[in-house]
């Protein structure tokens, strides 16, 4: 049956299940369908990363060598195809969302009625976006347990050839408080054990560890699941940490406009998506640790081998002929650095409303998606480049690891490499515009600092100088009157110019065109 653009976003999250999202982009030209034999080591992941980096389709392998389970990757592969996952036709629906995150996050009293109709209006956004439960969930179309489970038959992929061993990457791990109920939802690496085993790698700060070390605590296991093949609004939901306390169902539900339909699993008291293509259930036994890693991360390098927790699986539920979603790390671009461009545009007025001076930010995808930020600043006093500095790097608990920040005037278009380097190079004395912050929180996966886990942080002040800040006269920089400009614009066809424009910034940096495919959108 045909089915519209409008029509699919129109049917709400309750019917968007990944083969909803499959058969949208296969309409749209935007799925690519791989019926020779493909082996899942090495070999699937390097032919999507070959497309990935053309700026390719998403690809379903029908035929994976080892397993009947076909998989789709680079879903996300697009910041055009990131966008419709999220039930967007225009990429500045994301600022919106912001917005109204913002409200969430720090809600004021209404002070008109505009405003009063804003909170009524998000108010009803958070009821419709309640959860319900499916009593009769296509997850459970089948179920396998005891001598059935067994791992080797999924169609797992090992992307690096110094990985450790095949891996889950697009899973949704699903964990709840041994105190209060409370579920945290998180995408976190998997690694491949035994038949029936693997491990997890979290950070000590993610939901899902904290949920653990509680259980140890009461001298409990700790149930865990695991849903692949969801739609991809529910990983960009899990993977996006939103400073509100919203659970990830909710928080998806107001990404969709509609709650998320949730099923009880079969044998753990977890609930998960009703539309999963597969859903593992396991269980982690405090303490029980086995070696994770390495493997190609994110960085661009290795990652090194620590010690994870186990879990033990002892149920699969899955749909009919279910689908396994995938896909992998490694210098960008990748899928989930197009994640991160959309999270920028979701994160902006959620920043600007921590720190008001801010007029606007970007994470180049170049340098990872945060290990570098260009922030500008509506510059009033002297000193504010270094606060808003600071501010940036305690506004969100995503920005500790960012390595540096470069503050610009508003005047500078902080998307255009050109205009950056210019403010850097013509505006910065390194000996009075850097500073350093030593000995600061690090991330683990970055091999420049001297000490794991620590290192320090760079702030540039590429703002023009007031006050005290300069010693000396600063000339004005070069500019021409608006009115000269406006001239020029009437008679540029009379010149016989009209087929001239702007140079463009060159496209290799700062993921310029990807960014401004939603700027111009």
């Amino acid at each position: 049956m045909h089915m519209s653009f409008k029509d699919f976003f129109r049917k709400g999250l309750s019917s968007q299940n990944m083969r909803d999202f499959l058969a949208l982009l296969e309409e749209k030209g935007q799925l690519r369908r791989i019926t020779a034999p493909v082996h899942p080591d090495l070999e699937l992941a390097a032919i999507s990363d070959r497309v990935l980096k053309m700026g390719g389709p998403a690809l379903l392998f029908e035929n994976v060598i080892g397993s009947s389970i076909p998989v789709a990757i680079n879903l996300l592969g697009t910041m055009e195809r990131v966008v419709w996952s999220m039930g967007l036709e225009d990429p500045k629906e994301l600022e919106d969302l912001g917005r109204r995150l913002a409200i969430l996050q720090q809600p004021k009293p209404p002070k008109n009625l505009k405003e009063t109709k804003q909170f009524a209006n998000l108010f009803w956004d958070l009821v419709k976006a309640q959860p319900d439960l499916d009593l009769t969930p296509p997850c459970h179309q089948k179920i396998l347990q005891g001598d059935d489970v067994n791992l080797n038959n999924l169609p797992l992929i090992r992307p690096w050839p110094e990985d450790a061993a095949p891996v889950i990457t697009l899973g949704l791990v699903i964990t709840k408080d041994p105190e209060n109920g409370t579920p945290n939802v998180g995408v976190y690496r998997l690694q491949l054990q035994s038949t029936k085993t693997m491990t997890v790698h979290w950070l000590s700060v993610r939901g899902g560890a904290g949920h653990l070390r509680k259980a140890a605590a009461m001298g409990r296991k700790l149930e865990i699941a695991v849903a692949i093949g969801v739609h991809p609004l529910l990983v960009m939901a899990a993977a996006t940490p939103i400073p509100v306390q919203l659970s990830e169902w909710l928080f998806a539900g107001l990404y969709a406009g509609q709650g998320v339909r949730l099923a009880r699993c079969k044998t753990i008291d977890l609930k998960v998506p009703s539309h999963s293509e597969l859903v593992l259930e396991g269980t982690i036994t405090p303490g029980e640790e086995l070696k994770d890693g390495p493997f190609g991360d994110h960085m661009g390098f290795y990652g090194g081998v620590e010690l994870s927790p186990l879990i033990r699986f002892h149920c699969i539920t899955h749909r009919r002929n279910p689908i396994f979603l995938s896909t992998f790390s490694g210098r960008p671009p990748k899928e989930e650095a197009m994640l991160a461009i959309a999270l920028n545009r979701i994160y902006t007025p959620i920043l600007r409303q921590q720190v008001p001076e801010i007029v606007d930010f970007f994470l180049p995808m170049e340098a990872l998606s945060y290990k570098l930020a260009v922030i500008s600043i509506e510059k009033a006093y002297p000193g504010q480049a270094r606060r808003a500095a600071m501010a940036f790097w305690t506004a969100l608990p995503q920005f500790t690891y960012t390595k540096f920040v470069a503050v610009v005037d508003a005047s500078i278009n902080i998307r255009d490499p050109r205009q950056v380097i210019w403010a850097i190079a013509s505006q910065v004395d390194p000996q009075r515009d850097l500073f350093v912050l030593d000995n600061t929180p690090f991330d683990s996966l970055d091999f420049a600092s001297d000490q794991l886990g620590l290192g320090g942080r760079l702030a540039i002040d590429a703002t023009t100088k007031v006050g005290p800040e300069r010693k000396h006269d600063w000339s004005q920089p070069l500019s021409r009157p608006i009115d000269l400009e406006e001239k020029l614009d009437s008679r540029w066809e009379e010149l016989g110019l009209s087929d001239l424009r702007d140079i463009e910034p060159d496209p290799t940096l700062f993921g310029y065109v990807l960014d401004n495919l939603i700027k111009k959108k």
